[in-house]
């Protein structure tokens, strides 16, 4: 048994999303048994672009029940069927997220048109319910009414019964293993099992073969399948509009970290905010106060005049000071990692040795602070960072040219590396952002053993 579900809402994204009006059409394979539809009140304002599309305002619904007023109903006429929906997961998402702010627990298996129209009746130009409708002769009326489409899904869906080899199909889409249900709709579930579970960057694309979204891995299935489980209503455009996925090897997280940033400038993708934004830089720095104790403190760049170590938000010099700290048991106070008059009493830093509360000698103490500046600026003229490759007879590089970022490339384990010149024929030029800085900088920060000089560490 079968429920053919349309839903209208007011159109804010899964979990904002309120609905307006809901449809359910009762179906055995040959007949609708029974039919629920019913204008609900989303007990908010309904914004007047989803008022232009629907025709639903805020007079429409005034009067309607609510939401608790009919779940026992959605539950009954749904309870032990298929819930199918044409782009099922949002109807479904919204539904089962609407149902559990009342308490409700709503889990059903799924089936969704478009992945059952793309599999059993390919090559149409789109797959929209209007234009399949259109396309395959089945009458749509009401169109973006949730009983007019419900119904129109449901003549599909009849149709696509009785397509020869639809029961092969149908059991394929409802084994749990196949993930066909979480999958975008445009996806096709081939191009998702082709991702390997290695590190590397990966590219969203639309139907035209626009990339539209840059991500970067450790493990490539397991991040792209975390976009699909993801209702934000971010996430939801980008995976309804998601019809490809390609990828790119890269060995590390460093050079994945580098690949999604050059990928973001050169493609500048609509789904991807996070680098078109100004990223403040901030220094750790050193200063003495009035009675000889020697800090380590982190501002903004522009009220640091020397900056020791370069980072790109707070937390990370937080994280980076609190390393320090304990490598050279420093007090966590005059590390700044916390406020406050007296002694520290920070909540992971425990081995101080007194400095706060006069019980050891601003020279000895003063002493291992000089010993970890000393390991905190260190200059990095022309190096190279040496990480894993994408496969096991290779090594990535990373080019440095007085502390710059030059670019990255592969280069065989069988190769020596004697001078800058061996290295140059395999590293990719690549241009230095400030992306690219607070990338390197918190590597170099954090893996000093991986930089080399030449085919020397640097220590």
């Amino acid at each position: 048994m079968y429920t053919i579900v349309d839903i209208e809402t007011t159109g804010n994204g899964i979990k904002g999303n309120r609905i307006t009006e809901i449809s359910i059409f009762k179906f055995d394979g040959y007949e609708v048994v029974k039919e629920f539809t019913s204008l609900v009140d989303p007990e908010c304002e309904i914004p007047y672009f989803i008022t232009g599309l629907t025709g639903i305002d805020n007079e429409t619904v005034r009067g309607a029940p609510k939401l608790e007023d009919i779940a026992a109903k959605i539950l009954e006429i749904t309870q032990d069927t298929i819930f199918v929906a044409h782009s099922v997961n949002f109807d479904y998402n919204v539904i089962k997220n609407e149902l559990k702010h009342i308490g409700i627990d709503f889990i059903r298996k799924k089936l969704c048109t478009v992945r059952l129209s793309r599999k059993l009746i390919p090559g149409y130009r789109s797959y929209s319910l209007g234009k399949l409708c259109s396309a395959l002769g089945i009458p749509l009326e009401n169109r973006h009414r949730a009983r007019g489409d419900a119904h129109a899904t449901m003549l599909l869906f009849k149709k696509l019964l009785r397509i020869e080899g639809a029961d092969t199909v149908f059991k394929s889409f409802l084994n749990a293993r196949s993930q066909e249900a979480t999958l975008p709709p445009a996806l096709p579930r081939e191009t998702f099992m082709k991702l390997p579970s290695r590190p590397g960057i990966y590219y969203f694309k639309n139907s035209k073969g626009t990339i539209i979204y840059v991500g970067k891995a450790i493990n490539i299935k397991k991040r792209v399948l975390g976009h699909f489980y993801d209702k934000s209503s971010k996430e939801v455009r980008l995976c309804r509009e998601t019809a490809d996925i390609d990828f790119e090897l890269s060995g590390s997280e460093l050079v994945a970290l580098l690949m999604e940033s050059a990928a973001i400038k050169k493609h500048y993708p609509l789904y991807n905010r996070a680098q078109k934004k100004v990223v403040p830089a901030y220094g750790i720095f050193m200063y003495e106060d009035r009675k000889g104790i020697l800090h380590l403190a982190y501002n903004k760049m522009k009220l640091v005049p020397k900056p020791l170590a370069t980072f790109y938000s707070p937390t990370a010099c937080r994280s980076y000071l609190e390393e320090v700290c304990k490598s050279f048991t420093l007090c966590p106070k005059f590390c700044h990692l916390q406020e406050g008059n007296g002694g520290c009493s920070h909540y992971s830093i425990t081995d101080c040795k007194g400095i706060c509360r006069d019980k050891e000698t601003i020279i000895n103490y003063n002493q291992r602070v000089r010993s970890a500046i000393a390991e905190i600026d260190v200059e990095v003229g022309d190096v190279w960072i040496k990480e894993k490759g994408r496969t096991t007879e290779e090594e990535a590089v990373v080019m440095l040219k007085n502390g710059t970022y030059c670019g990255y490339g592969f280069i065989d384990k069988s190769i020596q590396i004697n001078s800058e010149a061996d290295i140059q024929g395999y590293v990719t030029p690549q241009k230095n952002t400030l992306e690219t800085q607070s990338i390197v900088q918190s590597y170099l920060n954090k893996n000093k053993g991986n930089i080399f000089v030449l085919a020397e560490k640097v220590v």
